[in-house]
């Protein structure tokens, strides 16, 4: 039931950084940095009289429709939750905090702290198996019936709305919102991997029993222990090899700084780890 409630909240948390970066500093500058936000803030240029949440609720709405109609009930509630959810926040935001002008007047300052906030929030919705809906909806069906990747059926749709948004708003906001595009991979991808980092640690120490003890009763982490044969000394040594979180181990590190000193220690970052204790294979 708690792991329900987090999650819960998190979708919440995602959703809202979506909608606060979309509406506070890219829509104010008419960056359509891709996705059915961008498409959104194109049609509002035509359909003026139309509030922005309206458009992406409607869009995502038929969206979803069309995608059951096409592929099927395959999205999760999740991401059927999120892209009703990101809308009514815009809409609501529209409502509670109208925006006359943009914040600054430095487009690409706002294009920055747009793409920042939305990005966290995209990777923050992946990396709960959901997603904002909208143009993934249309990349999956571009993949069902055309055999286009997922990655790039998005980056198709994305160069499109690109491509409209320079015929809209001018050549140089398109230029923006191409490069908005562009860091949104770059930001999701960092986030996503910073969400999943854990440490690779190899450890060859005098005290190998007392680390692997305090790997396995204090961290509640397991630990491979193999020989090792020193190619100048000729000693064999105990190799301990493990996988902690970030936290972990720095409480490992100075469990064994204060234990030998003269241990060596090998870290690696790992971008993903799956089984039991981390995430599940399924």
């Amino acid at each position: 039931m708690k792991r329900y409630g987090s999650d819960f909240l998190l979708l919440n948390l995602g959703s809202f950084l979506d909608a606060a970066g979309f509406y506070f500093f890219l829509a104010p500058n008419q960056i359509a940095a891709g996705g059915i936000n961008g498409l959104a803030l194109v049609l509002n240029k035509y359909f003026p009289g139309l509030p922005l949440g309206f458009l992406v609720l409607i869009m995502s709405i038929i969206l979803l429709i069309i995608g059951f109609i096409l592929i099927g009930t395959t999205f999760g509630i999740k991401t059927i939750y999120c892209s009703i959810l990101i809308p009514v926040l815009i809409w609501f935001m529209e409502n509670i905090y109208p925006l006359t002008s943009p914040i600054t007047d430095d487009i690409l300052v706002q294009l920055i702290f747009g793409v920042l906030l939305s990005g966290v929030g995209l990777a923050i919705l992946f990396n709960q198996n959901a997603s904002s809906g909208g143009t993934d909806i249309a990349a999956r069906i571009l993949n069902k019936f055309y055999h286009i990747d997922l990655g790039k059926g998005l980056l198709i749709i994305d160069f499109f709305i690109t491509i409209a948004a320079g015929a809209t708003f001018g050549i140089e906001k398109g230029m923006y919102a191409l490069l908005g595009v562009i860091l949104y991979g770059f930001t999701i991808d960092a986030v996503i991997e910073g969400f999943s980092m854990s440490k690779h640690v190899t450890i060859i120490t005098a005290e190998s029993k007392a680390v692997s003890e305090y790997i396995v009763k204090e961290l509640d982490r397991s630990a491979t222990i193999y020989k090792a044969q020193g190619a100048f000394s000729g000693k064999e040594w105990d190799v301990i090899m493990t996988i902690v979180d970030r936290r972990e181990f720095i409480k490992l590190r100075n469990f064994i700084r204060q234990h030998d000193k003269r241990a060596f220690i090998s870290v690696q970052n790992t971008h993903e780890v799956l089984g039991e204790g981390f995430t599940a294979i399924e």
